[in-house]
């Protein structure tokens, strides 16, 4: 990095680390409010990778105005931070407009993105904006004909941001049922740690959505990968372990309260791959709807892998039970979860 550059970076790291603290102060206070939040500012990808279920190759951005009313709110919920997701979120002409909004309602900002659109300019005007997080999963060290999204053609990107970038960056490398060649998750944590990022790994159910163990060499790697990445990640994913090892997890799922999925409608959802649940608009959304879904279980959550949902859902893991399910909300999530990976992580 620029060492022009370091010293105002330090100071934004301080800034960053105090409000994350005052974000995890406040979760134990009151759990009336959501601690993070994915918002989907347009639905349209530049890519198509085959096993997302999250994009559309037509849809227009929602408007600014919209966006704008939608960030309001939440901050009139009290959330804590706000992750922007998509589609891919850096095709949206207001981004850096609705960054800046997020912050001007109190929250942490984030985002998660193909990395595709990264140029020095847009890396510049992300951190004038004031992000704090930015996430990219990459998939392979080579592109296939499944996902386009790898380190070959992301290196470069990651060059960019290891200069120019004043916020925190996550590489995220995944494992799993699809996933052709497990070395390659290695080679890319490898190189996240390399360049100064955070390192991550998600593991995908198969194609059928079914919780598969990893085999032998996938749970090498993946254990590899882990001692790479952060350490204070380690005691909030125990359920990847559980995962891993091909078992169900027990947990309380507190999506719907401390973790909302808004998608491009502006309706609240569980998260990306349980859409229609509670399916209430944002704008309609109250501390009676939080309080609701904070004591309601969710039947897809044993086999659930949306990290996500599980780091922001961890603070409360020893508070009051839940009651049964209201609803029976389908199959466990698709390899697209891997997506929201870690991004809740940040408030530790």
């Amino acid at each position: 990095m620029n060492e022009t550059v370091q010293p105002h970076a330090r100071r934004k790291a301080i800034s960053r680390h105090l409000r994350e603290w005052r974000g995890v102060a406040k979760a134990f206070l009151s759990t009336s409010h959501p601690i993070q939040v994915q918002i989907v500012p347009m639905r349209r990808c530049n890519l198509a990778c085959g096993y997302c279920n999250e994009y559309d190759n037509f849809s227009s951005p929602v408007a600014l105005v919209e966006m704008e009313r939608r960030i309001d709110k939440l901050g009139e919920l009290g959330t804590s931070l706000v992750t922007i997701s998509g589609g891919e979120p850096l095709m949206h002409p207001d981004l850096e407009k609705i960054i800046a909004r997020i912050r001007r309602n109190g929250a942490l900002a984030g985002m998660i993105t193909n990395g595709y659109l990264l140029v020095p300019e847009r890396i510049q005007s992300l951190n004038a904006a004031g992000l704090d997080y930015l996430q990219i999963s990459i998939d392979n060290v080579q592109p296939d004909e499944v996902s386009k999204k790898s380190l070959k053609v992301l290196d470069k990107k990651l060059l960019m941001l290891a200069e120019h970038a004043r916020f925190d960056v996550n590489i995220n490398s995944v494992l799993g049922s699809g996933v052709r060649n497990p070395e390659d998750a290695l080679i890319i944590a490898k190189r996240a740690v390399e360049l100064g990022f955070i390192s991550t790994v998600g593991i995908i159910h198969d194609g059928k959505g079914q919780l598969r163990p990893l085999t032998g060499r996938e749970a090498e790697v993946y254990q590899l990968v882990r001692r790479l990445g952060k350490r204070n990640f380690a005691r909030f994913n125990k359920f990847q372990d559980n995962i891993a090892a091909g078992r169900e997890h027990d947990w309380k799922c507190r999506a719907g309260a401390r973790y909302l999925y808004i998608c491009e409608e502006g309706l609240v959802h569980y998260c990306s791959q349980q859409r229609g649940y509670p399916g209430i608009s944002l704008h309609d959304y109250t501390v009676e709807d939080i309080r609701r879904e904070f004591e309601t279980g969710k039947s897809c959550a044993p086999l659930c892998t949306v990290a996500c949902a599980h780091y922001t859902s961890v603070l409360d893991q020893w508070r009051r039970p839940q009651h049964p399910p209201l609803v029976q909300i389908g199959a466990p999530a698709s390899p697209a979860a891997v997506e929201e990976a870690d991004l809740a992580g940040v408030l530790d």
